[in-house]
């Protein structure tokens, strides 16, 4: 009987894992191998991080969820992938043997890139894990007692702009209602170009957009910016211009910041020859398979993707929960036509689709494909985007219960996309 192994529990190696079981039926053995017993809905962390929402909202233990489809799970994570014995082995000493392995782990969050950077050695906070944003809430909570300037945004090399947006535009929200905005000068942050980049190089009109809805909270915004040190209240940061020659200084000072670090590959893929290219990001090709390897496939943030175009301060493409669904499709029918006998044709939809929440109201930004020259590029704002993201958590963390394998985006997101492109 052949063996999947998953590795990462997320939104990619959940998704993969249920659709797997659905097409393969009892036969295959497939095995969840996750850092924790827990899988969290990231996209919900911002709202975490204002206390909009509580840990346990949007958290769930996946063993007893992953076991009603047949499916195991290991909670103890993985040391390291040993590609060419076929076998990854465990942080507690044991080795899982696989015919196939399916790489979904995200990200190494890579704060020592920065100094002073992130939430465990540093002095700013981040949202990339359900963890990181509880801490977040806990040291908004202090700064609500004595508020001063706000810092948020990215570092250089970042590739995931939209929580920072939503993030920056949530605090504003939040602020307001709490009659505080006005003790609070905010300042976003950003590797990008210009703000609305997004590591996509714009979609639609996503400069103006998201330029009027900052000048609208009197949110203040550098671009090109590459921060260089944190200390305790104050960032260092360099602006660079167009050609990436620094060009001014700032010294931000801040009561409370968040800033979206750079990612890397985690330590546990790195070391195989052909598996990952420099910063640890597996290498896969048109079918999610790692050309080197051929019995692994990858989808996700742990993917190799080259940037949609280079920009005087590093950024990196993002991968949206639209591209991570479609991956998850395309593994899950490579593998299935590969156990059947039958050559594996697959390939993801390479789209990337957004929703962006903004406290009271949000911004839709849709790429079809996200690497230009593109089909479709628009950006929307209204109120529906906010009711569409908190929808799409609902549905996400009942889909993580249930096993449901029908992925939503390609049924419904996108004829709901096509109805409001026409407004």
């Amino acid at each position: 009987m052949a063996h999947v192994v998953v590795l990462g529990a997320g939104i990619g190696g959940m998704s993969v894992a249920y659709e797997l079981r659905g097409a393969l039926g009892r036969d295959p053995r497939i095995t969840v191998v996750g850092d924790g017993d827990r899988f969290s809905f990231v996209p919900s962390n911002p709202w975490v991080a204002v206390g909009w929402r509580k840990p346990a909202d949007v958290e769930i233990p996946v063993a007893a969820y992953l076991a009603k489809k047949q499916i195991a799970f290991e909670a103890v994570g993985a040391q390291q992938v040993d590609p060419d014995h076929n076998r990854v082995l465990l942080r507690d000493g044991r080795t899982l043997d696989y015919d196939y392995l399916v790489i979904a782990t995200g990200p190494r969050l890579a704060f020592d890139e920065v100094p002073g950077l992130g939430p465990d050695s540093g002095f700013t906070q981040s949202v990339c894990t359900t963890a990181h944003a509880a801490a977040a809430w806990k040291a908004y909570q202090e700064f609500l007692d004595d508020p001063g300037p706000v810092v948020i945004g990215a570092a250089p090399g970042a590739s995931c702009f939209g929580p920072a947006y939503e993030f920056a535009m949530i605090v504003d929200r939040d602020l307001r209602k709490r009659r505080l905005r006005r003790k609070v000068p905010m300042t976003y942050v950003t590797p990008e170009p210009y703000i609305g980049h997004m590591g996509l190089g714009g979609v639609g009109d996503s400069k103006g957009l998201l330029e009027s809805e900052f000048r609208k909270r009197d949110i203040r915004w550098l671009v090109n910016a590459k921060i260089t040190a944190v200390r305790n209240s104050e960032m260092e940061v360099s602006e660079a211009d167009a050609d990436g020659r620094a060009v001014k200084a700032h010294v931000l000072p801040f009561t409370y910041s968040m800033v979206l670090p750079a990612f890397t590959g985690v330590d546990a893929v790195r070391g195989g020859g052909g598996l990952c290219n420099p910063r640890g990001f597996i290498l896969i090709d048109n079918h999610q398979r790692n050309p080197a390897y051929r019995n692994i496939f990858s989808l996700g943030v742990c993917v190799a993707i080259p940037p949609v175009e280079q920009t005087p301060v590093p950024t990196g493409a993002p991968k949206t929960g639209f591209m991570i669904e479609s991956m998850a499709t395309a593994i899950t029918r490579n593998i299935r036509d590969e156990l059947q006998g039958r050559p594996a044709t697959a390939e993801a939809t390479w789209n990337a689709i957004c929703l962006a929440d903004m406290g009271n109201t949000g911004a839709a930004f849709v790429a079809l494909p996200q690497i230009p020259p593109r089909n479709v590029a628009w950006a929307r704002v209204g109120k529906w985007v906010h009711l569409a993201k908190v929808a799409f958590e609902k549905y996400f963390m009942r889909k993580m219960k249930t096993g449901n394998v029908e992925p939503i985006y390609e049924k419904y997101v996108l004829r709901l996309l096509g109805i409001v492109r026409t407004y």
